[in-house]
């Protein structure tokens, strides 16, 4: 949940507070959970909705995040050997992500990492199905053409 918060606040410090208001909603909202998805599903969307919130509000006010710390990309059951290239070209990705325009960085985000559909991502960021596709697309281009000489 840390990690969903950060990809989109884009500070440490403001991911734990968006992370810790998202639990104590849900605990406070508890009773409105109805078991139609696993409850880790409702609490991430919980997560997702206060980062966007946050993202939008510090956008307003035209904050920018001074942290430009790497993401750590978390080890699954592979052998350590196997996964580092793999891991180094992530945090390749990650970093050069986060030279993206924001709401390219947030769009592709929400779509690549966290999983989330077209259709909940316009729900989401309170856009139009078109300008979330082609938001996407030309997301996906900028960092492919960013990652063109850092992968080479």
């Amino acid at each position: 949940m840390y990690n969903t918060a950060y990809r989109i606040v884009k500070d440490s410090a403001e991911a734990e507070d968006v992370m810790q208001e998202a639990f104590l909603n849900a605990f406070t909202k508890l009773d409105s959970y109805r078991g139609e998805v696993t409850f880790g599903a409702w609490l991430k969307k919980i997560v997702v909705n206060k980062s966007l919130v946050y993202y939008r509000n510090r956008k307003k006010k035209n904050e920018v995040s001074l942290d430009n710390t790497l993401y750590k990309v978390g080890d699954n059951d592979v052998t350590e050997a196997d996964h580092s290239d793999t891991e180094q070209l992530a945090q390749k990705v990650l970093k050069t992500m986060d030279t993206l325009k924001d709401n390219y960085r947030v769009s592709l985000t929400l779509h690549l990492i966290e999983g989330y559909d077209y259709e909940e991502i316009c729900s989401l960021m309170d856009i139009s199905y078109a300008n979330c596709r082609t938001m996407i697309s030309r997301a996906k281009d900028s960092l492919r053409k960013k990652l063109e000489p850092v992968i080479s």
